[in-house]
């Protein structure tokens, strides 16, 4: 790149674009910058301007800029969580079983993000901005990274359960890699505008989606077998258990490393109370709806084989039209169901983006919509390649999630109360991208990777075992378990030492 270029990229701060009168854009006129960058932010701004594009990406939203927007729903009742539903059944577990375990482990998931959502109103700052208070510049970046290869992956379930609906609805004439294309490219278009899209849209496509599902409750619940008991016992018994909450608790807490982007325009002096309960039981109402359903639809497998035949060799979508009925009614639930698909993807694109750019600072110069725009890319590559393999990719994705996400958890919580007091006037707000005013992250870091090898140790995966696990029924999985253990026991007394030594 020419020397000219470079100098026209380093001049050039996106998020301070100077505007002045000008009675053809209403108020106010974006004025045109020089350079790459400040010509991209120059569209941006304008499209904020006259469509309602979200244009001041990660930074932080200010007392006064704040406008509390509705709560999303639809992201958590969906296809996934329906496909998530048949997993107890896989592991072995009886519908009696299945069903206290999905409620319990999604509750315990949903209120570890009900407490990270609570961090959003009082600090405006995005959810890894927040980290960057506990795990400092340097490590904040770990989980910046891990946050986009999070929503790559819930996209990629997104799209590929959407996918097998439209295929169904067309009777095999949208393929599953064009229904995937479908899904993804009008997330794009939802996420691509902001936040104020995503939440619209959310506020609204719950409704039919919830409709659908009281529709499968009425076709298939009454099919649904509560008799026929499971055939584990002892240990093997426990560790299914174990396995089934891994994958619930993972499901819900894997919000908690994004949650609080939705919260930063709500009001300083929102009580934290009415976030977290709002939040708890807005995710485990809706996540419990979907997973039920599909506890009780996979129970009938053992007891109808054409159900079972369906679901094997023609995907989740036909068998979800053969539920319903009659056919014509069927597939129009089918194309409803598709917007729980689309409103995961918003969400998970939205955050994504978020995240990139908060991953380092020239990363931030490149508008949010581009970023949708590369992420949107490879989610089709990973949706394509992986739409054969469902129930294998929830199955290790969601409990990966949840390690992780846990670690994140401990970290945030511990410096909120043991080291800030739980006090927001502790945190200096507007140090949130300033590194010399952060931590050093010594704490932060240590205590998530050492947390990790709790996970290791505990983890079961259809790729890995942890030495650990293994002595529960050949694979019981306590990653989780022994995540908080070890990050507890490692981020305490680090941190006190930070502080004593670097005194922030």
């Amino acid at each position: 790149m020419a020397s000219t270029d470079v100098e026209k990229l380093t001049i050039v701060d996106p998020h301070t674009v100077k505007v002045e009168e000008d009675p053809s854009l209403g108020s106010e006129k974006i004025v045109r910058q020089d350079g790459i960058l400040g010509r991209l932010r120059y569209y941006e701004a304008v499209f904020d301007k006259k469509l309602g594009i979200e244009g001041h990406g990660p930074d932080r939203i200010l007392p006064h800029e704040k406008n509390p927007p509705s709560l999303w729903f639809s992201g958590t009742m969906n296809i996934s969580c329906f496909a998530t539903g048949f997993l107890g059944w896989e592991f072995g577990l009886a519908l009696k079983q299945t069903i206290p375990l999905v409620i319990f482990s999604t509750l315990i998931g949903a209120a570890v993000t009900g407490w990270c959502a609570t961090l959003g109103p009082p600090t405006g700052c995005r959810q890894v901005a927040i980290c960057r208070y506990s795990f400092g510049w340097w490590p904040s970046k770990i989980i910046a990274a891990l946050n986009v290869v999070e929503q790559l992956g819930w996209c990629t379930t997104a799209c590929v359960t959407g996918g097998l609906c439209l295929t169904a609805v067309s009777d095999g004439h949208v393929s599953l890699a064009l229904g995937v294309v479908i899904i993804a490219l009008v997330g794009l278009v939802v996420s691509f505008i902001g936040l104020r899209a995503v939440l619209t849209f959310d506020q609204y496509a719950w409704i039919p989606i919830f409709i659908v599902f009281m529709v499968i409750y009425g076709e298939a619940g009454r099919f649904a077998d509560t008799k026929t008991p499971s055939a584990l016992a002892g240990v093997s018994f426990s560790a299914a258990c174990l396995n089934l909450f891994s994958v619930c608790y993972g499901s819900s807490a894997s919000w908690s490393s994004i949650v609080s982007d939705y919260y930063v325009h709500y009001p300083v002096d929102t009580h934290k109370w009415k976030i977290f309960i709002l939040t708890t039981l807005g995710i485990t109402i809706p996540t419990c709806i979907g997973m039920v359903a599909g506890c009780c639809v996979a129970s009938t497998m053992g007891v109808d084989e054409e159900w079972l035949d369906t679901y094997e060799n023609d995907g989740l979508g036909y068998l979800i039209q053969m539920i319903l009925y009659p056919r014509g009614f069927a597939k129009f639930l089918l194309v409803l169901l598709v917007l729980s698909s689309i409103g995961m993807t918003t969400i998970a694109i939205y955050s994504a983006g978020l995240s990139v750019q908060l991953f380092a600072r020239p990363l931030k110069l490149i508008p949010r919509a581009f970023w949708c725009l590369l992420l949107c890319g490879i989610i089709l590559a990973l949706s394509i390649a992986g739409r054969e393999h469902l129930q294998e990719i929830l199955e290790n994705f969601l409990s990966l999630l949840g390690y992780w996400n846990t670690a994140f958890f401990v970290i945030v919580f511990l410096e909120h109360y043991v080291f800030r007091k739980g006090n927001i006037d502790n945190y200096d707000l507007e140090a949130w991208n300033t590194q010399s005013k952060l931590p050093i992250g010594i704490a932060g870091c240590s205590a998530f990777l050492i947390g990790i090898v709790g996970c290791i140790l505990g983890m079961v995966q259809t790729w890995y075992v942890g030495v650990i696990s293994k002595k529960i029924g050949g694979g019981g999985d306590i990653g989780n378990q022994l995540t908080l253990v070890f990050t507890i026991a490692t981020y305490l007394p680090l941190r006190y030492w930070e502080l004593k030594r670097f005194r922030r």
